[in-house]
């Protein structure tokens, strides 16, 4: 009798799935913080700098990010709602800081690291990855080198953050499943349809990580109106979270070294020019708004979308305020980063000799 051949695609999710598992057991050995979310995605790095395919299963995927949706949107209460009147200065600050980190990133590549200017513009974008490689394959810029900068600085702000916000006064409790009373599963079933449904409605409005923000949505309105209320059980999110972590260290999937390592300076340099401006945009802005340092740290921090916003519920921070300042920085970067490719263009002719 045969045996049943599986899908590659299978066998590569279970295989990358393990790869994480034994990260996130290592980190919690060694009491990491959110050892469940920086162990798979450096054991699946290192894996993908080996040599070794990784990569997760599409479905998966999307399941992973409706769970961390509906999780963080447990998170959502009276207080938030309130609060939302006073952010549109945070989002003010945000595009300023985004200007300034493309700016000073943009002319740090090219006096040090020798990009050229479009392709060090387009590799200074603290964000947006899709749309970024997309801008850069239109414009025949280096989608290589690129695409390896910012895998570098989207692991780097993962690893740093945690360390940052937990030395700048965020305090946490060691565990990663959210306290409270747990969702019923009527609950947690009633959300799924109308979230998905608005995911589906975010895809086709080309929305940023459309599945996740739908489910956060359809959570948050169901938690502060008490229609839906607990929290996802640990059992739930915690392997959202490891999924989470494996999607980050796949970035590195096939990856050589010496690839690595063209890039590693030049990722390290923008990640700090980045949290720099993030930081001195953040300090006026928890002054204005009363909130902790380390909250507005976490919310103006320029990583992945899904991976700060997850990140931000396990820090305990304000769970709307940090999903709509990521949402704001992709938006503001949707319109920026064409306004400044357009004027690199016209400053290019007046620079060239004649």
């Amino acid at each position: 009798m045969r045996r049943p051949r599986f899908p590659a695609s299978l066998h590569m999710t279970a295989l990358t799935l393990a790869i994480a598992a034994v990260g996130a057991g290592l980190f919690w050995a060694l009491s990491a913080p959110v050892y469940m979310l920086l162990g798979p995605a450096i054991a699946v790095s290192v894996a993908g700098l080996c040599g070794m395919r990784t990569g997760i299963a599409p479905r998966l995927r999307d399941a992973c990010f409706v769970l961390l949706g509906l999780g963080v949107g447990a998170g959502f209460d009276g207080d938030a709602l309130a609060a939302m009147l006073r952010w549109p200065l945070a989002f003010l600050l945000m595009a300023v800081v985004i200007w300034a980190i493309m700016a000073a990133s943009q002319a740090l590549l090219v006096r040090f690291f020798g990009f050229e200017r479009r392709s060090a513009l387009l590799a200074s974008a603290p964000g947006h990855l899709s749309f970024v490689i997309a801008m850069a394959s239109d414009t025949g810029a280096d989608v290589a080198r690129i695409s390896i900068t910012q895998s570098v600085r989207l692991l780097s702000l993962t690893l740093l953050v945690p360390f940052l916000a937990l030395a700048i006064g965020v305090e946490w409790s060691g565990s990663l499943a959210p306290p409270g009373d747990k969702m019923s599963a009527l609950s947690l079933l009633a959300l799924v349809p109308p979230a998905l449904a608005l995911g589906w409605l975010f895809q086709r409005l080309s929305v940023p990580a459309p599945l996740l923000l739908g489910a956060l949505t359809v959570s948050g309105l169901g938690h502060a109106g008490g229609l839906t209320p607990g929290v996802v059980p640990g059992w739930l999110i915690l392997p959202a979270y490891l999924v989470l972590g494996a999607l980050i260290g796949t970035r590195f999937s096939g990856m050589q070294p010496r690839q690595l390592l063209g890039g590693l300076g030049a990722g390290l340099a923008m990640t700090l020019v980045a949290m720099s401006f993030a930081g001195l945009g953040a300090l006026p802005v928890a002054w204005a708004l009363g909130m902790p340092l380390a909250h507005v740290l976490i919310a103006f921090a320029p990583g992945g979308l899904e991976t700060m916003i997850a990140m931000g519920a396990v820090l305990g921070v304000v769970p709307g305020f940090v999903a709509a300042c990521h949402v704001a920085r992709l938006l503001v970067l949707s319109i920026l980063l064409p306004v400044m490719l357009a004027a690199l263009r016209r400053e290019t002719p007046r620079r060239s000799p004649g």
